[in-house]
Parts: structure tokens; C-alpha cells; sequence
């Protein structure tokens, strides 16, 4: 007599935990991807360069970019990388390595504009810490997307990792 497992048909709990995940993964990939192309597409637009310029110039790791280029050819060349990383991002299932590589650029570009809150001034002035300004409100999302940035790292790969392991 052999042992054979049982099948045992999934519960709708069991189902819909695993819808959730399966689209859960694709807002959180894709809504980056749209997050990157949309913005980085703006990156091309006076109303943005102007928008970004006053965190470039109170940052001290970024401001002597301004006395390099302008503030439209900076926002531009911020652009054209935006777009990259978002495309790099969407690439997951063609290109899984490259898609994480894309995701990591993508986190330390958040990590860069969180610095801003310390740069720029980031506190409400009536209020002072840790009332945020609406600059401020505007960088705080960035912790989100920077965790949304490891996440599609660390799926990536792993998704790289286990196509290797298949060849």
C-alpha cells in the first residue's frame, strides 16, 4: 500500500488570499512603472523643472548640479533616467535582472529625494516638528515607493534567480 497525498480543493479564503497577492504584485510593479513614466515625462515641462528646482538648490548633495547645467537640462536629464527606470521596471517578465537592477536605481533615487525633507524646508513653520509643510507631505509618499522599489528588487530577482535555476 503506498502513501499518496490528498488533494485538497482551496477555500475561498485560500482563493482570495491568493488573488489579493497576484494583484497586489501588479499594482505594486505597474503602479510604479506608471509613477516613473508619468513623472519623468513631466520632468520635460517647465511647470516640473520649476516644481523640483527649490529641493535641487537647498540640497547639499545636489546643488552644484545647477552650476553645471540649467535647471530645464537638469529636469530633463532627470527625466530621461525616470523613464529608463520606469521601462526597466516593466521589463519583469522579459528581463527579470533587469528589472531589479531597475528597482534598485529606482530606490536610491527615493532615498535621494527623502534626504529633501532634512534639505529643504520640510516643517511647517507655525507648527514646527513634526508637522510637515506641503513640501514636506509631497516627499513623505517617497517611503512608500522606496519600499515598493525593494519589494520589485527582491521579486525580480528572485524571478531571475529561479529562471537560471530552470535552464
Amino acid at each position: 500500500m503506498t502513501n499518496h497525498p490528498t488533494l485538497v480543493a482551496p477555500t475561498w479564503e485560500e482563493r482570495l488570499v491568493s488573488s489579493l497577492q497576484r494583484a497586489g504584485i501588479h499594482l505594486t510593479r505597474y503602479g510604479l512603472v506608471i509613477v516613473f513614466l508619468w513623472i519623468g515625462g513631466m520632468k520635460f515641462t517647465n511647470y516640473e523643472a520649476e516644481g523640483i528646482r527649490p529641493f535641487v538648490e537647498n540640497s547639499p548633495l545636489m546643488s552644484w548640479l545647477y552650476q553645471i547645467f540649467s535647471v530645464g537640462q537638469f529636469s530633463a536629464m532627470l527625466g530621461v533616467a525616470e523613464i529608463l527606470v520606469g521601462l526597466l521596471i516593466a521589463a519583469r517578465y522579459f528581463w527579470p535582472k533587469l528589472s531589479a537592477m531597475g528597482s534598485l536605481v529606482a530606490a536610491s533615487m527615493f532615498v535621494g529625494t527623502l534626504t529633501f525633507i532634512i534639505t529643504t524646508p520640510g516643517w511647517e513653520p507655525s507648527l514646527g516638528f513634526p508637522a510637515l509643510s506641503v513640501p514636506g507631505q509631497f516627499l513623505l509618499k517617497d517611503a512608500v515607493l522606496l519600499g515598493a522599489s525593494v519589494w520589485t528588487a527582491a521579486e525580480a530577482w528572485q524571478a531571475a534567480i529561479c529562471r537560471v535555476k530552470a535552464v
